[in-house]
């Protein structure tokens, strides 16, 4: 099988980029080279499962098919994703919901501003985005909001149990990627030998990362309390979530230390950021003057937005995104506020009931806003 070539496309870039990462994985983090050929063969793997649904099921019928359950046409695929593997844990599950909804107003901006965000530093997964028309202008605003229901609901008590809106529209997600990639597998302007497979087993598990690994690195960074028990749920969390998504078990993050050494072999392997990274980025610090009116107020979003990334993933990644460095001003807002909150209220009698329901709030306040329904 031949290796596409974006892989390890600048190692000298690769390596700056994910330093910070290697040094939290410990020692011994860079692979060997039975992980480094597991690497190299992910960039032509894809989601079997789902895809064997696609190519069975014609694509105007797969919206029924999801909604009979095992008893339509995707009997094959949901008895699959029914037989939960042994490894979950309902508690693990509820505890690291209740621990993401906990983190309240804190979780969305590290989502935005650290994980969305950094993950447009490297051009990795972007070309499916830019081929669905996913890229600029309002469309930005808008994946935000999909994601942000989607969080919601994954995030949700018992979201994840079959029938519930999480579990649904993480097979409805899954099913989209398997869609795409067969769309985009069969296009012949699709640079399989530099890109691999549209969307990938490396970049769907480097995008797991994202959300869980970095996510905690990011919330911390923010001054937020993630007790270690917290931590691990979310771990739990995110990997049956990735499992659900269609995430070979083979990267799966399951533990933080487990999750910053993958999340560094992704990064070091990665190619560094082209023309869509910076158009993706100027779109996502751009995205709030949909929301607000007023240039005055606008401008002010957008230098919070410039301030928060700074803090968050530093001057070189601002640089590679083609982004002004700020001041971490609103950073260090965010630091000082979960100082007196987070990290005391957490450690309180109640702290956690208080802490979901300021959350909670928040959550209520930005869907209000985007003229969503909050519920969920």
């Amino acid at each position: 099988m031949t290796t596409p070539t974006r892989f390890g496309q600048d190692r000298a870039w690769g390596e700056r980029a994910a330093a910070p990462l290697r040094r939290l994985a410990g020692r011994g983090a860079r692979p060997h080279q039975a992980e480094l050929a597991a690497l190299k063969a992910a960039l032509s793997q894809h989601d079997e499962l789902a895809a064997a649904l696609v190519r069975a099921v014609p694509a105007r019928e797969l919206h029924t098919a999801l909604a009979a359950g095992p008893a339509g046409a995707g009997r094959a695929f949901f008895e699959a994703v029914l037989d939960r593997p042994p490894w979950v844990d309902d508690r693990l599950l509820d505890r690291g919901a209740k621990a993401c909804r906990a983190f309240g107003l804190d979780a969305g901006l590290v989502l935005a501003y650290g994980s969305l965000l950094g993950g447009y530093r490297t051009a990795a997964a972007l070309e499916p985005l830019v081929r669905t028309g996913r890229l600029a202008g309002g469309e930005t605003l808008r994946r935000v909001k999909e994601t942000s229901i989607w969080w919601r609901a994954v995030t949700a008590p018992g979201g994840l149990n079959p029938g519930r809106e999480g579990f649904r529209l993480t097979l409805h997600v899954r099913i989209m990627h398997a869609l795409v990639n067969a769309h985009l597998a069969a296009d012949p302007t699709w640079d399989t030998a530099r890109r691999g497979t549209p969307i990938n087993q490396y970049d769907q598990a480097s995008t797991l990362g994202v959300f869980s690994t970095s996510f905690l690195l990011h919330l911390r960074l923010l001054g937020v309390r993630v007790s270690r028990r917290d931590a691990a749920a979310v771990m739990h969390l995110w990997s049956y979530i990735g499992w659900l998504m269609g995430v070979n078990e083979q990267w799966l993050p399951h533990t933080e230390k487990r999750g910053r050494r993958l999340l560094y072999h992704f990064l070091s392997y990665d190619p560094p950021p082209d023309d869509n990274s910076r158009a993706l980025a100027r779109a996502l610090i751009a995205m709030t003057d949909q929301e607000f009116p007023g240039r005055r107020r606008r401008s002010l979003e957008r230098e919070r937005a410039l301030s928060l990334s700074s803090w968050l993933l530093g001057r070189h990644a601002m640089h590679d995104l083609g982004l002004p460095y700020r001041f971490p001003w609103y950073g260090l807002t965010r630091v000082a506020a979960n100082l007196l909150i987070s990290q005391s209220l957490s450690r309180l009698p109640g702290g956690r009931r208080l802490l979901i329901a300021r959350g909670e709030r928040h959550a209520r306040a930005r869907f209000t806003r985007w003229g969503l329904n909050p519920q969920g």
